[in-house]
């Protein structure tokens, strides 16, 4: 596959994504939100990926919107705005499409739609001198498209707040707001990242692609129903290869070998 503005490669099972517009700080320009979905969908269909990370090159998570893209839309027709916003979208609602865990590996300052990525990952730990905040109010924007994953990740109260003030907050106050699940010091956060990515890709595949399914498609569910989905789900997993070999291999005091089936 050929990028220009990310970086994409696979090792040990798991697939590092890096934006890469450090000198841009990693803005989420049009271009760089396509590729970052294409890339993420592209690791999901790979049976040889069990987890994704994504981080950033440089100084910087991302920057959020690119405003010299913002100032072209004062000139667009609406139909088109219309249509282009719709296409921008894409990209944060595979959060909730993929069955291959997302690491943010926040290592550096991650804002507006960088903290929109954060929230959408479902698992984020971040470096101590991350900084992450929904600062569009500051320039006359709304964070609409990632409204929904900052509210999940923070709750209602906080993310009026965090919206309102366009405030920054550091790594720790991130965590305490539940934006990211651990804060490690900058120069530990890759190996740490990897140590993260290589716990979930030890798993068997096929458990955790159930795991983000049960998740997901019950999260709106009936509370009632669904117990029913879900009983119909583990049936999958107690008639599946992998259950079976998990269960010798621990009987047997040796590691697992996933087939994912």
């Amino acid at each position: 596959m050929n990028f220009e503005t990310i970086l994409y490669e696979v090792s040990e099972h798991i697939a590092k994504i890096t934006l890469n517009l450090p000198e841009m700080r990693n803005p989420l320009t049009a271009r760089l939100t396509d590729e970052l979905a294409e890339a993420i969908r592209t690791a999901d269909r790979d049976e040889d990926v069990h987890a994704i990370i994504v981080t950033g090159a440089g100084k910087a998570f991302s920057a959020g919107g690119n405003l010299n893209e913002f100032k072209e839309n004062f000139t667009k027709p609406v139909p088109q705005l219309h249509r282009e916003g719709r296409e921008s979208t894409e990209l944060f609602k595979l959060g909730a499409e993929v069955q291959t865990p997302i690491i943010a590996s926040v290592n550096g300052p991650a804002l507006g739609g960088g903290t929109g990525l954060v929230a959408m990952s479902h698992i984020a730990i971040a470096s101590d001198r991350a900084k992450l905040g929904l600062t569009e109010l500051s320039l006359g924007l709304v964070p609409f498209v990632i409204l929904p994953w900052v509210r999940r990740a923070v709750g209602n109260r906080r993310v009026m707040e965090m919206m309102l003030t366009a405030e920054m907050m550091d790594a720790e106050r991130a965590k305490e707001y539940g934006l990211v699940h651990r804060v490690v010091p900058h120069d530990q956060l890759e190996e740490e990242t990897w140590a993260l990515a290589k716990n979930i890709a030890s798993h068997s595949p096929l458990a955790v692609r159930l795991g983000m399914d049960a998740y997901f498609t019950t999260e709106q569910m009936d509370f009632m129903k669904s117990f029913d989905y879900l009983s119909t789900l583990r049936l999958v997993s107690f008639q599946s290869e992998d259950l079976k070999e998990g269960a010798s291999a621990f009987l047997e005091k040796r590691r697992p070998e996933w087939s994912g089936k």
